[in-house]
């Protein structure tokens, strides 16, 4: 069973920085395309970034050009840089595999306010 647990958030001023990491307990790790998803209250949950097994990373428009998502194959983990957080960005941030979604794990809340 494959779980999901990430961390890194917290509480951040307006044009700060935050890097999420996601541990995926799994020997299949590098041949997922990973995601990273957030929900804000009364949301649904959207797809914020994608990178594939081979690496090629796309971006929801509302974070391209102030995130960036990264895989460490060794240690089965996919981070998301954030940088110049808008209090727009607050969330809870999940990563799951994408096309083959596995339980969520319990995220990690940003919260961006002045």
């Amino acid at each position: 069973q494959v779980q999901l647990v990430e961390s890194g958030g917290g509480l951040v001023q307006p044009g700060g920085s935050l890097r999420l990491s996601c541990v995926v307990s799994t020997r299949s790790f590098a041949m997922f395309d990973m995601g990273w998803y957030r929900q804000a209250p009364g949301k649904q949950r959207e797809l914020v970034a994608f990178i594939a097994r081979s690496r090629s990373t796309t971006y929801d428009d509302p974070v391209k050009g102030r995130f960036t998502i990264s895989r460490d194959n060794a240690k089965n983990t996919v981070y998301l840089q954030m940088n110049s957080l808008k209090p727009e960005d607050t969330a809870v941030y999940y990563c799951n595999v994408v096309g083959a979604t596995k339980a969520w794990g319990q995220g990690t809340q940003v919260i961006v306010s002045s």
